[in-house]
């Protein structure tokens, strides 16, 4: 009987911790719009919409979600908004990789004298980054500084002569194929 009673209080408190577990579910699904946003909207108020609400999610995240938002304004056409999100990550605790992200969204732009200031700004924050060399590297050699960006790989391939990835950088940037983002 006492085994019985014990089965029955279990089986209770997992279908409570079950409908518990569904209504949080549900409300926390319920709080976004999801596809609502965007569905039957023309492309342009669609994108906007999606937007908007990346815009919110990114504001509890971090510096890589804020600066993806950043990007997808600045590079629509919208640029002083993006501009004021890159300007309030770059007014923070800045990382490496921040100005890297930075600088590549005015390089996605075609702003190469902004660009590189911030791949500048990338290389003096950390002097061991051999990934962000072999990247910035490459960005270089794309854009016809073939004698920096090799500078940059000689420095990646110094430290990793065996990594995959400073190859393919450096494959990327003379065969002309878009950086893998």
């Amino acid at each position: 009987m006492m085994k019985k009673g014990l089965v029955v209080a279990l089986a209770a408190g997992c279908l409570a911790l079950g409908v518990g577990i569904g209504v949080f579910a549900r409300s926390k699904a319920d709080s976004y719009p999801g596809l609502s946003v965007m569905s039957g909207k023309p492309a342009k108020e669609a994108g906007m919409a999606a937007l908007q609400e990346a815009e919110v999610l990114a504001g509890n995240q971090g510096s890589w979600e804020q600066l993806g938002v950043a990007r997808v304004y600045y590079l629509s056409g919208d640029k002083a908004k993006g501009q004021s999100i890159i300007d309030r990550v770059a007014a923070g605790k800045v990382q490496t990789s921040d100005w890297q992200r930075i600088g590549q969204i005015y390089a996605d732009a075609g702003e190469n004298a902004k660009a590189e200031d911030y791949f500048q700004r990338a290389l003096a924050s950390d002097p061991k980054d051999d990934t962000g060399r072999a990247e910035i590297g490459a960005w270089y050699i794309r854009n016809g500084q073939r004698a920096k960006g090799e500078e940059l790989f000689a420095q990646a391939f110094a430290k990793h002569p065996d990594e995959l990835w400073h190859y393919l950088r450096a494959a990327e940037a003379f065969l002309g194929v878009p950086p893998q983002k």
